[in-house]
């Protein structure tokens, strides 16, 4: 019976998930198609065909999904000098990542079930064989548009940090969490931080951890359990302009 009841609560916490999902990509989607019909346009004139990249990425357990978003690089091509991020990264490119428009087509992937909005950031294949069985739990949820990771600092912290965080996420996920990281991802897309690696065009490739960097990574606190009255007045100030409490800051 027990076992009934914590299966019970488990799936009322997945459909209660999956209806603010719905909830909030489908009108997302529908008032941001001209904003992704003209993001397509300037990836057409600074790339040409093909406008959306696609790569398959994990998804829950581990199973395969087929990711969309826009593109952003050039394809890899020595002699244009095109051999790394750095050098494949248009101007137009790097505009749509820092702005977080080259997503936009990945509400797709919410809308057919592959991801939540909220949840680990869905990586490479060719990484599954290279975490630890802790990092792995990640796939234990969907992955999602936003998670922990990406409001505590983006790819701008280690991947050792991301995936503390990611099964952090893991282990105390509920609805009321959720809200709160998708209020926290609209200050840091505005503020766009974090959208490359310290020195990095973009982030370097996960080659697996040392106990070292774990050990390091699982010393730091978890800090998006501040205050989300201090977050929202931040956020409600980037996008007025101006302190949201009437006072000076000290």
């Amino acid at each position: 019976m027990k076992n009934n009841g914590k299966n019970s609560r488990g799936s009322v916490n997945a459909r209660t998930k999956r209806a603010l999902d719905l909830l909030v990509s489908v009108p997302v989607f529908i008032m941001t198609l001209p904003i992704q019909a003209a993001t397509a346009a300037a990836v057409f004139a600074s790339m040409g065909r093909p406008v959306l990249f696609r790569q398959e990425r994990p998804g829950l357990d581990g199973k395969s999904f087929e990711l969309v978003k826009f593109r952003s690089m050039h394809e890899v091509d020595a002699s244009k000098g095109r051999v790394d991020d750095a050098s494949r990264l248009t101007r137009v490119g790097r505009f749509i990542r820092s702005t977080s428009l080259d997503e936009l087509p990945t509400l797709v992937n919410i809308l057919k079930g592959d991801m939540s909005l909220v949840g680990p950031r869905p990586l490479r294949m060719k990484y599954l064989k290279r975490y630890t069985s802790e990092q792995a739990r990640r796939h234990l949820v969907r992955p999602g548009l936003t998670g922990l990771a990406q409001v505590s600092g983006r790819n701008g912290i280690t991947w050792e940090r991301r995936f503390v965080l990611d099964t952090y996420y893991v282990d105390n996920q509920s609805l009321w969490f959720d809200i709160k990281i998708l209020a926290k991802t609209v200050q840091v897309v505005l503020a766009r931080e974090g959208v490359s690696e310290e020195g990095q065009a973009t982030m370097t490739e996960f080659l697996g951890s040392s106990d070292e960097k774990i050990a390091e990574a699982k010393l730091q606190k978890i800090g998006m359990t501040s205050d989300f009255l201090a977050d929202l007045r931040t956020l409600l100030s980037r996008v007025f302009g101006r302190s949201t409490n009437g006072a000076s800051h000290n």
